[in-house]
């Protein structure tokens, strides 16, 4: 099938896809590069985290996820959860653009990557963890120290790794984004707005400056959503 043929067909298929998001959630917006990476059209489902207590909590979302959590992906009447797991079901679904090279020890490189940001850092800065944490403390905890301690933690491993191996993890096949691009930049998103000083890694600036350049990231950017809203 010529290229142009199939990158049709994989838009086609995608407009059987929905995803539930909500325009600040870093594990949605990962979801969303990911599908525009792969030329997927998809259907929004705005899911609002903060406003009347956060609509995740409603029994009819809890119906779709028992976790209560974004994204949420719905593909021919199932539903997979968890941005990673969402991301890989996209790749192995459609073929075109794959978001993991063919070699394993690759492929498995990305995914310790991408799973550094997705488990190691993101979970301590969820709105789950750093509401807890004001309730629990009060005016008392900085939140913003919080975020950031955890993300330059994590930034500085990713860093030395950007810099440590002789084919980057960065150099997806001709040094196209892929997955591990999919999580890093949500994460720079993240840091950037709780003022997190991100001058001790150039390699994540300079990657991260190079994907904000393509139309797949500027798209799936928070403040390009339907339901974004003033900061």
């Amino acid at each position: 099938m010529p290229v142009s043929e199939n990158t049709g067909r994989q838009a086609e298929l995608g407009n059987q896809l929905t995803l539930y998001s909500y325009w600040r959630s870093s594990a949605a917006y990962r979801v969303r590069i990911a599908l525009n990476l792969k030329g997927l059209s998809c259907h929004m489902k705005p899911v609002h985290l903060v406003r009347l207590g956060g609509e995740q909590h409603s029994e009819a979302f809890r119906a779709i996820n028992p976790q209560g959590l974004v994204p949420v992906l719905e593909h021919k009447g199932h539903v997979v959860t968890q941005s990673l797991a969402i991301c890989e079901y996209l790749d192995e679904c459609f073929e075109h653009y794959p978001l993991l090279p063919p070699a394993s020890l690759k492929r498995a490189r990305i995914r310790s990557m991408a799973l550094q940001v997705a488990c190691d850092i993101h979970p301590l800065n969820n709105l789950r963890v750093t509401q807890y944490l004001q309730d629990k403390f009060g005016a008392g905890m900085n939140i913003p120290e919080w975020m950031s301690h955890w993300i330059v933690e994590g930034f500085n491993a990713i860093e030395r790794q950007l810099n440590g191996h002789g084919d980057r993890a960065r150099v997806y096949p001709a040094g196209k984004a892929g997955l591990f691009e999919c999580f890093l930049v949500p994460q720079v998103y993240n840091a950037e707005r709780f003022g997190t000083d991100l001058s001790a890694f150039p390699g994540i600036r300079h990657l991260t400056a190079e994907c904000r350049k393509l139309p797949a990231f500027i798209d799936a950017a928070p403040e390009r959503q339907a339901d974004a809203e003033e900061a």
